[in-house]
């Protein structure tokens, strides 16, 4: 048999085309009845030369295969490929010529050009298209044809009006914009202009509550209908997200149909690894995603529920996979890939690219691996600050709370009673401590448990929450708290509970360790409900979870990711209308921010995504000893090995740290640490692979050499351990042993209450550069020219402050009133009250604040209520009196001038007044007075 590069391509390549379902076949041996697809090797095209395979569908021939030795690059063979599509005999009655389906291969890479489409473009492709797929495409567009068997090229159809998918994204309909805000439909069609013109791969970057998901839908809705999309994959960071994912699409109302999307198509969120085959939407993680790939019949709930965002990296080199004839690489049109961590475009990215479909995806955050994995191909961006001046996200504030041993940890003295906790079964017991017991900052809630300091924390929130964080209050807001972990999570809940003298139900954990009512039901309550106030997660609701009245996050937990952390902090970006606000938070009027509370430095901190050495984070310590004694010796293996044995390490007490050296002398437990760390070392693996094949220092060893070097070092590093069970056993003893400490002796002090120096900085930037604005545009604002004078009452118009709004909203600016009421607030706390929410003529209130008019920054309704009680006062001291009817009216005038600037006799024809008899009732009650009343009350309120 050959072994010329030719020939070893063959192989491969025969065998590619079977797994896709072709025969592959000698024309000696046709017959085009022995499989739906059969592909035909060395078939002569007389002129134009030999087809490598020509491939027939049902019969008829559909394309045709240029194979090429490995390593060959295949652009510069489509011209060879497309003579073969083109020299195909007469005598061969074809559905379509010339032949649409061009593919050109080396058995490792494959190309595919789809001459149907309009501007036909080569892509590449995991494998090959199954042969009922090509069939399909063939009688979609197949034309009668022609006598002569040969099509000139002025006769040729004109293929970008053809029912091809991308044919057709060339031909959709204008949106409907019903339903959309303007930056949702910028998306759409932004999205759709990327997608006809064939480009493989776009991102949509919108802010954390500005309706991706809603966006996605609308959008995947128009490429099923209008694009014909077979299929479409919607890809969820954890089973949680596919949930309210599925809600989302059960509750939209298709915008020219007007039935929901899911009573026109079948939507399936899987809890399965098996598809509906009349399924138009697939909602599933990439987890689960790749175990159906792989085969796996079933797939752990568990694994489904890890938010990527927060889980252990995966092996350094990407997921292998291989085809898969019940997942075809043709199985999905689009795939969109909501809020994915980062990691699933580089670790996970074969999955990805194994569907020849067009990738679609849907961020807040996007990081550099993921607009590289797109091609830097950013269809939208939309970011929080224009969100907020929209209207789409609320802003917020960083408010900080120090103490003491959250940033220098503590020392409990020789001689004091601790309580020591086992970390599985949370068992107490007391203990004497014959030594100074000193901990870091960093030992807190995982080694080390200091009550006194989480118990300052939330005193401190709670006694600064109605004076300095939400001034006026008196109901706890909607609060999430991030914890370390669900150990962690537990204690604050009760200190929670403790401090603020409530019940269970007033706080609340929701982890995945929640049982009795499901998470999901939690996270509802949390949502719609009154109860719970207070929220305690570790990772559930950080990402994606939509909780819109929430207007409190705070953090208990460090986080390194920049990209996670924004996650989390958006989850109190999202906004809700004022009725539904007040529902689950009576005591407030509107949501118009909210606060991070930073408990931990997390906002001061220099973020990274720095590779974590674990990872094999859920397998246990006792498996990983027991592959190490089997000889397994693979890098993860081993990474997450010195992980577990470094953090143990840490948290040994002298008795056991006494055991492990008596177990194995010589072999002190961060001497092993350090050997496997030197071993996982890449530089060290070249070196000695270098070594071994007699290479200089410079040269790159075979890849075989380095494979078993890498082997040798890993094994040499972890033979203390595969020689010694009772080293083994000894270190699972001691994994055991190694409680939490409870300090209940340290007393915390507190160091730092406050919005950070940075609100304050930013706050001082944004009223300096809005008092500029004033200055500069006094002459061409009508709002700002006539405030600028006194009086201004007679001379202002809500039309005007519509205009300034619009001023100060327009980018580069993207101010809103609310934002600078904050700011005021920010600096000027005792010369501030209330707030700015979505009333307009506030900015009346900030326009005289900041020109200096008025000693203090009070609500525009708040001063006209105030000069309405002075008028009333007036009048009866006046001997005026008025009916109780005629006060029910004047105090509705009272309310219409608070929010309109003004009152006119023909704003009586409209709600609220109209409602109770309108211009003709206030004629009874008011008669000839009425006019002269309405000038007085629009010259005293408005002053």
């Amino acid at each position: 048999m050959s072994t010329t590069p030719e020939a070893v391509a063959r192989i491969a390549i025969d065998a590619a085309l079977e797994r896709a379902g072709w025969a592959v076949q000698d024309r000696a041996a046709l017959n085009l009845y022995a499989a739906r697809g059969v592909a035909v090797r060395e078939f002569s095209l007389p002129g134009h030369g030999e087809a490598d395979y020509l491939l027939f569908a049902d019969g008829d021939p559909v394309g045709a295969v240029e194979a090429k030795p490995v390593g060959h690059t295949l652009t510069g063979v489509e011209i060879q490929s497309a003579k073969y599509g083109a020299g195909l005999p007469p005598e061969l009655d074809a559905p379509v010529r010339p032949l649409p389906f061009l593919y050109e291969t080396t058995g490792v890479e494959t190309q595919f050009t789809n001459r149907l489409d309009p501007d036909p473009r080569s892509r590449r492709l995991f494998a090959f298209h199954r042969p009922e797929t090509l069939a399909a495409w063939v009688a979609a567009v197949a034309p009668t044809p022609p006598q002569n068997g040969r099509l000139a090229a002025e006769e040729r159809p004109p293929y970008d009006l053809r029912p091809t998918f991308r044919g057709r994204l060339r031909a959709m309909p204008p949106l409907n914009p019903t339903g959309l805000w303007p930056a949702q439909r910028q998306a759409v069609e932004n999205l759709e202009r990327s997608l006809a013109a064939d480009r493989p791969r776009a991102l949509i970057q919108m802010a954390t509550g500005s309706g991706k998901t809603f966006t996605a839908i609308s959008s995947i809705y128009r490429l099923i209908k209008f694009g014909g999309a077979e299929r479409v994959l919607f890809l969820v960071d954890r089973a949680n997200l596919g949930k309210q994912a599925l809600r989302e699409f059960q509750g939209y109302v298709t915008p020219d149909d007007g039935r929901k999307f899911t009573e026109l198509y079948n939507v399936q969120r899987l809890t399965s690894n098996t598809i509906d085959p009349v399924s138009k939407v697939v909602i599933t993680t990439i987890q689960r995603l790749y175990a159906m790939l792989q085969g796996e019949a079933e797939f752990d709930p568990a694994a489904d529920e890890t938010s990527l965002f927060d889980a252990p990296p995966l092996p350094r080199e990407p997921l292998p996979v291989a085809y898969n004839p019940d997942l075809p690489i043709e199985f999905f049109d689009v795939i969109f890939t909501d809020e994915c961590h980062r990691s699933i475009y580089n670790l996970w990215r074969q999955v990805l690219e194994y569907f020849d479909a067009s990738l679609v995806g849907l961020t807040a955050t996007p990081s550099t691996q993921t607009l590289g994995f797109f091609k830097q191909n950013l269809v939208m961006e939309y970011g929080h600050e224009q969100a907020v001046a929209d209207g789409v996200n609320v802003d917020f504030d960083v408010y900080q709370i120090r103490t003491r041993i959250t940033e220098g940890g503590s020392v409990v003295e020789a001689d004091y009673w601790v309580d020591r906790r086992d970390r599985a079964t949370r068992a107490r017991r007391l203990e004497r401590l014959d030594d100074d017991f000193a901990y870091a900052a960093k030992d807190l809630d995982r080694a080390v448990v200091a009550e006194d300091q989480i118990r300052t924390v939330v005193r401190t929130f709670k006694e600064k929450l109605f004076t300095e964080i939400f001034p006026g209050r008196n109901e706890v807001p909607k609060t999430l708290i991030f914890a370390k972990d669900d150990s962690h999570a537990d204690d604050i809940v009760q200190i929670v509970r403790e401090e603020f003298g409530r019940g269970n139900e007033f706080a609340q954990k929701i982890t995945y360790r929640t049982t009795g009512v499901s998470p999901e039901q939690l996270i509802k309550e949390f949502r719609t409900d009154y109860y719970p106030r207070i929220a305690v997660t570790v990772d559930m609701i950080a990402t994606g979870t939509d909780i819109k009245p929430l207007e409190i996050v705070m953090f208990l937990r460090s986080v390194k990711s920049p990209n996670f952390f924004e996650q989390m902090k958006g989850r109190g970006v999202r906004v809700i209308n004022d009725t539904d606000f007040q529902v689950v938070t009576p005591g407030g009027h509107a949501k118009t921010h909210f606060v991070l509370i930073d408990c931990v430095g997390v906002t001061e901190q220099e973020f990274h995504d720095a590779q974590t050495l674990e990872r094999q984070k859920h397998v246990p310590l006792k498996r990983l000893l027991e592959a190490v004694a089997l000889n397994r010796v693979d890098p993860d293996l081993v990474s997450s090995l010195a992980a577990r044995l470094a953090r143990l390490d840490r948290r040994l007490d002298p008795a056991a740290r006494a055991t492990l050296a008596e177990t194995a002398p010589g072999h002190p437990l961060p001497a092993l640490v350090a050997g496997l760390v030197a071993a996982l070392d890449s530089d060290a693996q070249l070196a000695a692979a270098r070594t071994a094949a007699g290479l200089p220092p410079d040269a790159e060893p075979p890849p075989d050499a380095l494979a078993l070097a890498t082997k040798r070092l890993l094994r040499e590093a972890v033979k203390p351990l595969a020689a010694n069970p009772a080293l083994r056993q000894a270190i699972l003893d001691a994994q055991r042993r190694a409680d939490q400490t409870i300090d209940t002796v340290s007393q915390d002090d507190l160091l730092h209450a406050g919005f950070s120096q940075d609100a304050r900085d930013r706050a001082g930037a944004l009223v300096a550069s809005w008092e500029t604005f004033i200055a500069e545009h006094k002459d061409e604002l009508t709002a700002l020219e006539i405030l600028y004078g006194q009086p201004y009452a007679a001379r202002l118009r809500f039309a005007d402050l519509k205009a300034l709004a619009r001023a100060i909203q327009t980018p580069p600016r993207a101010w809103t009133a609310d934002a600078l009421w904050r700011a005021y607030e920010t600096l000027d706390q005792g010369k501030v009250r209330g707030s700015a929410g979505t009333q307009l003529t506030n900015l009346v209130a900030l326009v005289r604040y900041a020109l200096r008019q008025d000693d203090e920054l009070v609500p525009y309704p708040e001063q006209v209520a105030t000069r309405y009680a002075a008028w009333l006062a007036q009048q009866e001291a006046g001997g005026r009196r008025f009916t109780p009817d005629q006060r029910r009216w004047l105090n509705l005038i009272r309310d219409h001038v608070a929010a309109s600037l003004r009152i006119d006799p023909t704003d009586f024809d409209y709600a609220p007044f109209a409602q109770e008899g309108g211009l003709g009732r206030v004629h009874q009650l008011f008669g000839d007075d009425l006019d002269g009343l309405l000038a007085e009350l629009n010259e005293v309120l408005v002053a």
